[in-house]
């Protein structure tokens, strides 16, 4: 419970500042940042540098990735929590561009590339901090985890933004008031490291350490040995990660531009979909362990392609309730995918390549899935004026999804099992002492497992 907690309060505050600036690009960053006499044009801008996050997620990936098989778990979190916190903190400080001029924009989109790096290198050790310390038989209950900090931090995030904007007029809230939720971060930060520092190393990379099996080459390994693993891994992310945009993002520019109604109520659908999910993620990794995790995945990405055929008729209302509803509608079907996303993905690659590849698998992913959507929404929402386009495109990705699942593998705990007992019973890792002996077996045995 520990880890668990650990997990959660690191992931959580690493998406504050995440999602805090998600927010922003939709609210404040268009028309302090990127000012334009076109309003949709701003935030087609703001939404870049939001793509920045994303598309910077790989190099925290194949950076973080590699060390956190090579030097641990641990160290790594620690490190990428520092990273993401100093580049939210730093946003708070930033001059607008009508003070710095293009200078200003220049120096957001750099510390936007900082959050995505951080964040790049955080996932896949959250994930492996629980998961390795549980149970493998519950790891879709533990790995949810560091599947809950999103919704968390955006709930941090969006309730900062509204009580910040509930409480100033608006013209004091783009003056300042959008500043001091970023600087919060610099608090957070502070919390968070306290939890990490004083969490010991997993058990499973004790006993790979202590079996001389870290590898030298990781994601050399990872591109050589495991492709079909990795491909799998990727394409499973790709529609939560749209669906999410959407409904987190993107909706509540398409609330204020394109129904003309309060930023206020948007935030509010949002923070009552995000506060559920924080119940529904770990009950549905919880789910995916009593039953069969790949087809509970399926069938929630069936339910993603799906639902933006219900819900846009119901924005179009303009009911808050019935945008509400919609809202907690795609967040249920997304926590059906998100509870059990994490270990599934960690169960395609083998336990001394799990950081690199588990980390590659969320970064690239982020770049094809979540990095682009506002941008394709907004640009397709500009040229068409519908919302169908926008449903296509999420079938596209739900698609994709299912094809990734299928690709994919069961969990196989005895793997697991093996592993640690031919490799611990020789290391220190929480099972024995001294060398030699089953490293090879346990060597031998991942060979023959790998893709």
């Amino acid at each position: 419970m520990k880890a668990f907690t650990a997990s959660l309060t690191g992931t959580s505050l690493e998406w504050y500042d995440f999602a805090v600036y998600s927010a922003a690009s939709a609210l404040v960053f268009g028309k302090l940042f990127f000012p334009s006499g076109d309003p949709l044009t701003g935030t087609l801008l703001a939404f870049s540098t939001y793509a920045v996050g994303y598309v910077s997620r790989p190099v925290g990936g194949f950076v973080f990735g590699r060390l956190g098989d090579v030097i641990g778990r641990k160290r790594v979190l620690v490190a990428t929590l520092v990273l993401v916190g100093v580049a939210t903190f730093l946003i708070g400080c930033l001059p607008t561009h009508a003070v710095a001029g293009p200078v200003a924009p220049a120096m957001l989109v750099l510390l936007r590339f900082a959050q995505g790096v951080g964040v790049g290198g955080e996932w896949g050790g959250a994930v492996l901090l629980t998961s390795e310390f549980g149970n493998t038989r519950q790891r879709g209950f533990w790995a949810s985890a560091a599947q809950v900090g999103p919704p968390v931090g955006n709930l941090m995030a969006n309730g900062a933004l509204a009580a910040l904007g509930a409480m100033l007029t608006e013209e004091q809230f783009l003056s300042f008031g959008w500043r001091i939720a970023f600087l919060l971060s610099g608090v957070l930060v502070v919390f968070g490291l306290w939890v990490r520092t004083h969490l010991e190393e997993t058990p499973v990379f004790k006993a790979v350490e202590a079996g001389g099996e870290r590898p030298e080459a990781p994601v050399r390994e990872v591109f050589a040995q495991q492709r079909r693993p990795l491909v799998a891994a990727i394409l499973s992310r790709v529609a939560p990660d749209v669906l999410y945009a959407m409904f987190t993002v993107f909706v509540l520019t398409y609330v204020t531009e394109e129904l003309g109604m309060p930023s206020g109520q948007a935030l509010t659908a949002v923070l009552i979909g995000s506060g559920l999910q924080i119940f529904l993620i770990p009950l549905a990794g919880a789910l995916s362990d009593r039953w069969n995790r790949r087809r509970l995945y399926l069938g929630a990405a069936v339910a993603a392609g799906v639902w933006p055929f219900v819900f846009f008729p119901l924005a179009e209302t303009r009911s808050w309730l019935l945008i509400v509803l919609g809202v907690i509608g795609a967040l249920v079907i997304h926590s059906m995918l998100y509870g059990p996303q994490a270990a599934f993905v960690a169960e395609q690659f083998s336990p001394r390549l799990r950081y690199t590849g588990s980390s590659l698998a969320y970064t690239l992913a982020g770049v094809i899935g979540g990095a682009v959507a506002p941008l394709v929404f907004t640009a397709l929402l500009g040229k068409f004026g519908t919302w169908l386009p926008l449903a296509g495109y999420i079938v596209l990705t739900a698609v994709l999804t299912v094809t990734g699942v299928l690709l994919g593998r069961d969990a196989d705990h005895a793997e697991d099992e093996e592993y640690t007992r031919l490799v611990g019973s020789n290391g220190d890792g929480g099972h024995g002492h001294g060398a030699g002996g089953a490293e090879p077996a346990a060597s031998s045995s991942y060979a023959s497992k790998s893709r």
